[in-house]
Parts: structure tokens; sequence; C-alpha cells
């Protein structure tokens, strides 16, 4: 059984724009290798919101070039637009994919329903990096849908797994991803034990929504926590203390360099130059 690297958590949170409270769980600035092909994570909430009407919460525009981003929202909406003529709504239970590679310009507001409701807002934002062979790609938004992602009940009601990216258990997930990854939102019962699978080399991070998980190694990863386990073992398994619900992020590393600033991850600082000046240019569109 894979075994315990290190646990990642933080209790304070800062504001991203006006629409989302969040903590950053992990980074590549100081974990880069450990976590790659995943660059950074940051989950928002849980958080209520009163209503705000016309007046829409979030992040207005920005530039991203180098990776992807992937949205996905447990409670509330979220609207995203670019500039390469990608755009849409999601909420409980989507996800949106985002591949910025080559660059461009976009915004992201609480969906229009939930600014005049307003209540919970939950989501995850994780940055996922691309080979340079794919840095220079042509933009493309992939809107994944709760009814199109596939959910498999595990036996004797342990829980469920939904497979956003990859597959678990011959069930293939809906995302187009450049490197092999496996998204996996897992559910699982009070005093339920499951095994999972991941290729050696490859990372593997366990993170907690809600409750309480304990390891094969006997550790306990608590509610919003990340586990980082060793890439030596294919096999690791997960014991429910309480009902959880977690988030399997399995990926194979990237091994190049990371030169990033601000919403540009490349792999040299020439290439960070020329995404700064692509963008005052207006090369990378705007909305």
């Amino acid at each position: 059984m894979k075994k315990l690297l290190f646990k990642r958590r933080s209790d304070t949170s800062h504001w991203v724009g006006d629409g989302f409270p969040v903590r950053s769980i992990f980074s590549y600035r100081d974990i880069a290798k450990e976590i790659s092909p995943f660059l950074l994570m940051d989950y928002a909430g849980p958080a209520n919101f009163s209503p705000s009407g016309s007046n829409r919460r979030g992040v207005g525009e920005h530039p991203h070039r180098g990776f992807e981003t992937v949205t996905i929202v447990y409670s509330g909406e979220v609207e995203h637009r670019d500039s390469a003529g990608g755009g849409g709504e999601i909420g409980p239970g989507d996800v949106q994919w985002m591949t910025a590679a080559s660059g461009l310009v976009h915004e992201e507001l609480h969906g229009k329903n939930f600014s005049k409701t307003g209540g919970l807002f939950e989501m995850i934002q994780l940055w996922v990096n691309l080979p340079a062979k794919d840095k220079s790609a042509k933009p493309k938004y992939q809107g994944l849908m709760d009814g199109n992602i596939p959910k498999i009940e595990l036996k004797e009601g342990k829980g469920s797994v939904r497979v956003i990216a990859g597959s678990f258990q011959g069930n293939k997930g809906p995302a187009s991803t450049f490197t092999p990854i496996d998204m996996l939102d897992v559910s699982l019962k009070k005093g339920s034990t499951q095994t999972f699978t991941a290729p050696q080399s490859f990372t593997t991070l366990v993170f907690v929504l809600k409750g309480q998980l304990k390891l094969a190694s006997g550790e306990f990863v608590e509610e919003a926590e990340l586990a980082v386990l060793d890439k030596v073992e294919k096999n690791f398994e997960l014991t429910a203390t309480d009902d959880a619900k977690i988030l399997l992020l399995i990926g194979q590393p990237i091994d190049e360099p990371i030169v990033a600033q601000g919403p540009f991850v490349m792999n040299t600082w020439s290439e960070i130059h020329q995404a700064i000046d692509d963008f005052q240019q207006g090369r990378m569109g705007r909305l």
C-alpha cells in the first residue's frame, strides 16, 4: 500500500476578486515536484452569500497562458466567459475545464440566478500544468455537466465515485486531458473502506472536503486537508471514519522547468516576458 509522504492544509483564507473566499491548499511555489502535473489548488468556501442582484460578484477580466484551470462546483453557480469564444454556466456537480495554453483572457462570476438568490457557495479550482510542447496549443473550453459525468456506485453500499477525468473500474470520464490524469469525486460512507489504484511513479493526492479518512498506514486526514502519497506502490486504501467527501487527483508528472509570474506558467523567463508583452499588446484577445 502507498504510504503518506506529508499533509498540507490552510486555515487562513483570502479573497480572489469579490466572489471567491479561498484557502490555498497547495502550490508549485514550494512543492512543485511532489504535486506535478498539478500546480495549485484553491478551495473556496463553504461560504454563505447574500443576494447581490445585478451586482454580480467574481473576478473580472484577466489573462492566462501555459496551463489549464479546472473548476469543480459543489454549491452555487459560476459563469465563465473568455476571449477564445468559450463560456458557460456551471452549478452543483458540474465542472469547467478551461485550457488557456497559448493564451486568453477570461472572467469568472457568480451565476445570474445565484446572484439573485444568494446561498451556500463551495468550489475547488485547480491549475493543471501543460508540457512545453502543448503550451502553444489553441485554447479551448470544456463544460462538463453533472449528467454527463459517470457515477459508479461502490459495492456493499460503500458510497460512489464520479469520474471527471481518466477512468475508474473501466468507466471513463468526459474530460479531455493533455497528459494522463485521473480526477475522481468520491463519497464514502462512515465505516467503509475502499482500495484505489494509481500507476507507479504517478502523483497521488487525496483531498478531504468533508468528514475524516484513515489511511492504511494509520494516519488520519481531516476536513480541508490534503494527503500526498508516495509514488512507489500502486494501491492505496481509504477508510471513512465519518461520512466523507473526497477529491482524488492522480497524474503523470511533467518533468520540466516551471517558471511562473502571476497568471502565466511557462518553462523559461523569456517565455514569461513574451506572455506579458502579448497580453499588454492585446494578442490574447479581449472580452
